[in-house]
């Protein structure tokens, strides 16, 4: 209890000191007030990372599109499409379908 008294004194003897005042004021202010303060960059450094993420994502997404839509852009690319993925037959044809 002692110990803490003294480091309480000490602290309030370097408050009366007004640039130590005013310097942690400044620091305090620039850590939570203000509109540049080091919590608004840590979230924007958060967003700014997720969204690169997406970027990427997206990106890969595109990639496997353009190769499906390249499949597509023929007739026998896209008959082979509609009977996998739609189950389509032709007119005299039985389809048998088996599953896993």
């Amino acid at each position: 209890m002692q110990n803490v008294k003294t480091i309480f004194k000490l602290l309030l003897l370097k408050l009366k000191n007004p640039f130590i005042l005013i310097g942690l004021i400044f620091f305090l202010w620039m850590i939570f007030f203000d509109s540049n303060s080091f919590i608004s960059h840590k979230r924007l450094s958060k967003t700014i990372d997720q969204l690169r993420k997406d970027q990427n994502y997206y990106k890969e997404q595109i990639k496997s599109d353009s190769i499906t839509i390249e499949k597509l852009s023929n007739k026998e690319g896209l008959e082979k499409y509609a009977r996998e993925k739609y189950h389509m037959k032709k007119e005299n044809e039985e389809i048998f379908l088996i599953e896993d």
